[in-house]
């Protein structure tokens, strides 16, 4: 099951990480051009820019504290940080009438590696 949590801990933290740093770099307005990201026309550039952060922090969580074996709650922490802001994301696209699958299962995938490492935790 370690491999497991690992190799989708990875996919993870590459996936958020990238949406985040491009969240972080860009302007909303050329976020908001993006083929499926046209929610960010219904955000603040501040608002944005925090969902980015959240990302690559999310993204750092699901891997440095597992991996240095410091303060190893906060990878299952992490984790389901990750899931709540899917939450809030399959909530903005279905709000949008737009389609949520991929937010959905970033989501309960992240939500498996919160479950799996937690369990780990004793």
């Amino acid at each position: 099951m370690d491999v497991v949590l690992w190799v989708v801990q990875g996919m993870l933290a590459v996936v958020f990480a990238g949406a985040g740093i491009m969240k972080l770099t860009k302007p909303r307005v050329e976020i908001a051009q993006q083929k499926g990201m046209g929610y960010a026309a219904d955000y603040t550039d501040t608002q944005i820019k925090s969902i980015g952060s959240a990302e690559v922090l999310g993204a750092l969580g699901l891997i440095v504290p597992w991996a240095l074996g410091s303060v190893r709650a906060l990878t299952p922490l992490a984790a389901l940080g990750l899931a709540l802001l899917m939450i809030g994301a399959v909530s903005t696209h279905v709000r949008r009438k737009e389609a949520f699958t991929t937010p959905a299962i970033l989501g309960a995938l992240a939500l498996f590696v919160a479950i799996g490492r937690a369990g780990q935790l004793g």
